[in-house]
């Protein structure tokens, strides 16, 4: 008789977005003929930039045509973009990496949860908190957790890093020995950027204990104020250390087009296995696993790193970054404590009058229309948070804020 994974039964509840749609779904059932605005999951709304639009009509034509019809790629990316990406790296962050060492994926979710495959089993986690879910999800799928503590809120045998106002969202490396330290920065959900010296504790950590950092870069294109890092590798020994994830997803709107990369780097070292072993494995799974990201998607990729491209993402950036201040303002103007929305396209909220994150997420669904999304679904530190997204049309944006401040104190 076939028998289910028993690890998955081990994951607690629903999965936060399915939740928030749930309860979405139920009041609108409810309320039929109002429009709700949705500041909550982080999905780009706005077009795709001409630029990067025509490379991938281009490529369609290609393929329309059987003298110029390709089928199967490399599993670890077309060599154009990968190199492109090797000279992305040094031009706009003066990091060297070969080519060979970036791996062109379908997204850095799917990157984040498949990248622990090739770690043994007993790994001891250690993940910030309030962290992206898929982090720990896929960790205690993947049968590195007893299940969850009802009690503490947490999952047993996962190290949590907290991250609170009275660390600027930062957090600390853990005090004890773990394995594999799940980073994220721009932080989401938080917002919190990081600073080279505060990274330096945890590549040292790392160097330290001989661990592995995954960092997760999605939103560094976000960072707009100087003397924070775009990449771990900017920070010196982090190619020891750290496998990087990133992805075109939320500064070239590629959310639906699905594509990104990882950088395992040759250097990376492991307690038992020599230098070289966790690239060489990285590659194994993908070939195994994966047929690769999607021509048409690389095309569009090859495009956004060229000039033009570039000059296309950056316009798209600051849009919703002009969205994030003004959720910022709109939301400090009403008296709640943000934090985030600088460098980031995430505002973190403080819920008012001490009202827990689903308590708020519902107050603000029922009062104002406006769905967000509540932090206790990040992690037990993120209660009593709501996290904003700036992903939005700029006019419902302005109609989401404008209906929280006038309906905040109701």
């Amino acid at each position: 008789m076939a028998k289910v994974n028993e690890d998955f039964l081990k994951l607690s509840g629903g999965y936060l977005f399915p939740e928030i749609a749930r309860r979405t779904k139920k009041w609108q059932e409810k309320n039929p003929g109002e429009k709700v605005l949705r500041l909550g999951i982080g999905n780009t709304t706005e077009a795709i930039t001409p630029g990067i639009a025509a490379a991938m009509h281009h490529k369609i034509d290609l393929l329309s045509d059987r003298n110029t019809y390709t089928g199967y790629g490399d599993e670890q990316g077309d060599t154009p973009l990968r190199k492109a990406l090797s000279e992305f790296y040094k031009r706009e962050y003066g990091v060297s990496l070969e080519a060979e060492e970036f791996f062109v994926s379908d997204g850095a979710k799917a990157d984040a949860a498949n990248i622990q495959q090739i770690f043994s089993q007993d790994s001891i986690i250690a993940v910030q908190d309030p962290a992206y879910p898929v982090y720990v999800d896929s960790n205690v799928a993947g049968g590195r957790s007893e299940g969850y503590d009802e009690k503490e809120r947490q999952y047993k045998n996962l190290v949590y890093m907290p991250s609170n106002e009275s660390n600027g969202f930062v957090a600390e490396p853990p005090k004890g020995h773990v394995d594999l330290i799940y980073l994220c920065f721009p932080n989401n959900p938080t917002g919190a950027v990081a600073t080279k010296e505060q990274l330096k504790k945890f590549v040292d950590y790392a160097v330290k204990e001989k661990a592995i950092i995954i960092y997760d870069a999605a939103y560094c294109d976000y960072i707009r104020t100087p003397g924070y890092v775009h990449t771990i590798y900017e920070v010196e020994g982090a190619e020891k250390v750290a496998i990087e994830i990133n992805s075109f997803s939320k500064n070239a709107g590629f959310t639906g087009v699905r594509l990104g990369w990882t950088i395992v780097p040759f250097g990376l070292e492991s307690d038992n296995a020599e230098t070289g072993t966790i690239h060489r494995l990285w590659n194994r799974r993908q070939c195994t696993y994966f047929n690769g990201a999607s021509n048409i998607s690389q095309a569009g990729g090859l495009m956004a790193l060229s000039e033009e491209g570039r000059k296309e993402c950056r316009t798209l950036v600051d849009y919703y970054l002009g969205n994030a201040a003004i959720i910022k303002e709109g939301l400090e103007k009403a008296g709640l404590v943000c934090y985030g929305g600088v460098n980031s396209p995430y505002v973190w909220a403080k819920a008012p009058r001490g009202m827990g994150s689903w308590e708020f997420f519902d107050f603000l669904l029922e009062k104002a229309h406006v769905v967000v999304t509540p932090g206790e679904g990040f992690g037990k530190s993120g209660e009593g948070y709501v996290r904003v997204s700036s992903y939005g049309h700029r006019e419902d944006v302005e109609k989401a804020v404008k209906a929280i401040v006038e309906h905040i104190n109701d």
